[in-house]
């Protein structure tokens, strides 16, 4: 009997399936395993960035203007400021390696936000040498561990590729805390002391942490969180510096960002001082002004430096970042008058809504691939704080011998140094799938 046509083909397609080798399920690639991250985790770090703002505005300028309304002098203040930076410095690679390490960054960031609450209140209980320099360890010691944990769950959450529009809302959210934070700290200083600023700042870690356990850790990527796979061999801490410091551009950076750090860490100290000479009664308030309006600028433009620095690059923020810093130096020596200061502090806000994206975004650019983003983030820490460490008592003792006008202008040339170096030497760290 003849078999139709049709029922010819269609036996000849199924013959054919059979024998043909049975072809693998696709790999699936990071961003096809990727699943989006929910809105409760993503609120939950916006807040967690708002708080944390909140919690570390009390520890700038505010503490030079607590310790001088009690006789403190400015090498004395400029040493317990040099306590914290040291232990800073001693603190930020093992808090990196930490976050490297662990199964949760979520926990450690909790952990180390319950410290510096705990040291707010030991400068606001007992405002002497030792106890506050016990305190500056502590905050010191959180600081070094809740920074690259913050950036760790963001780039976990988020992925790479989401990572620069991410720390622009991260600057946003923690930028509107600072500023908020200035104004009621700067109402509790004038109205009560500026003691209860210590205290209001402690509070701070209860709504901190909250907003933390409101993250799904389950939707964290721990081995990107981490920076991405790494060898085997160089999974150890003196493997990772070794891969690490091989980076000529990560050198360069790190150099940067301690000249800056130099320049900067100084500056708003050295005007609450003088702020609390000229108007003793109102230098809270003035020095909430000097941090609130900055505060506002990187609340405005953070999320913009995040999106320009996908489209531009990296290297053209950094030197306007870099640029302004020598400019507002210079202003600060050669105008008086508290209407003057706070208004040329305005332009610290262009640097910080910078580098509050690019310092974890350029790191993750060079360290990315290495497993080791967070060990990165606690070496450029480090020359953060062994940089404050050498400018803070040096400017205090400038000031002190040679007058605040000569201090700035150290500052100044500093800041320019930093800027030179920044236009020789950093390349473009930007990835290529990022050029469009």
């Amino acid at each position: 009997m003849r078999i139709p046509r049709k029922a010819e083909a269609l036996k000849e397609r199924i013959s054919a399936t059979q024998d043909a080798p049975e072809q693998p399920d696709p790999v699936p690639t990071a961003d096809t395993k990727r699943k989006a991250p929910s809105r409760e985790s993503l609120r939950g770090l916006d807040w967690f960035a708002f708080f944390l703002g909140d919690i570390q505005t009390g520890f700038g300028p505010f503490l030079a203007v607590y310790l001088t309304s009690e006789k403190w002098t400015q090498t004395d203040i400029g040493l317990v400021l040099s306590v914290g930076s040291i232990a800073a410095l001693v603190f930020q690679v093992p808090g990196g390696a930490l976050i490297d390490n662990v199964r949760s960054e979520r926990r450690a960031a909790g952990g180390a936000v319950a410290a510096i609450g705990a040291s707010a209140f030991i400068i606001a209980a007992l405002p002497v040498f030792a106890a506050v320099a016990f305190a500056r360890v502590l905050h010191a010691a959180g600081t070094a561990v809740v920074a690259p944990a913050v950036a760790a769950i963001s780039l976990g959450l988020v992925g790479r590729e989401g990572l620069s529009p991410r720390l622009g809302r991260n600057a946003r959210y923690a930028a509107a805390g600072n500023g908020t934070a200035a104004l009621l700290l700067g109402a509790c200083g004038y109205f009560w002391s500026a003691q209860a600023v210590f205290f209001v700042t402690a509070f701070f870690a209860i709504p901190a942490i909250a907003a933390l356990w409101r993250i799904r850790e389950a939707e964290v990527d721990v081995a990107t969180a981490h920076g991405g796979s790494s060898e085997p061999e160089a999974s150890s801490v003196p493997a990772g510096l070794s891969m690490l410091l091989r980076k000529r551009a990560f050198l360069v950076f790190i150099a940067i960002i301690a000249l800056f750090q130099m320049a900067n860490a100084p500056l708003l100290p050295l005007v609450g001082s003088e702020l609390t000479t000229r108007a003793n009664q109102w230098a809270v308030a003035l020095i909430a002004a000097a941090i609130v309006l900055p505060q506002i600028i990187v609340a405005l433009f953070s999320p913009t430096v995040g999106r320009l620095a996908k489209r531009i690059g990296r290297r053209p923020l950094l030197l306007a970042a870099l640029g302004v810093l020598p400019i507002r130096a210079a202003l600060f020596a050669l105008l008086d008058g508290a209407v003057p200061l706070v208004a040329i502090q305005m332009l610290d806000g262009v640097s910080a809504a910078v580098l509050a994206v690019l310092i974890p975004l350029v790191i993750a650019d060079i360290s990315f691939g290495t497993g080791h983003f967070n060990l990165a983030q606690g070496v450029v820490g480090m020359s953060i704080g062994l940089a404050a460490a050498i400018s803070l008592p040096a400017a205090g003792y400038i000031a002190d011998t040679l007058g605040r006008p000569t201090a700035f202008w150290w500052l100044a040339a500093t800041g320019a140094l930093g800027f030179i170096v920044t236009l020789t030497l950093m390349p473009e760290t930007r990835p290529k799938e990022e050029i469009t």
